[in-house]
């Protein structure tokens, strides 16, 4: 969790995204984002959260994925 957004990591939940992703909520906003691009795959956040999720995606990117 960091500024009032969780993540929640999906590594082999391949039914519905098919890939390694992540889910972010922030109140009442859910999104989906894949963990090897950073790319939203649903959902929405607000745009200044969005950004601060796919940096974080970025900086952590190699440990998400070793996890």
């Amino acid at each position: 969790m960091f500024y009032g957004i969780v993540i929640y990591m999906f590594f082999y939940d391949n039914k519905r995204h098919s890939l390694p992703h992540l889910h972010a909520t922030y109140g009442d906003h859910d999104a989906v984002y894949s963990i090897e691009d950073g790319d939203l795959l649903e959902g929405n956040l607000p745009r200044n959260k969005q950004k601060l999720v796919q940096a974080w995606i970025e900086i952590h990117r190699e440990d998400l994925i070793a996890d």
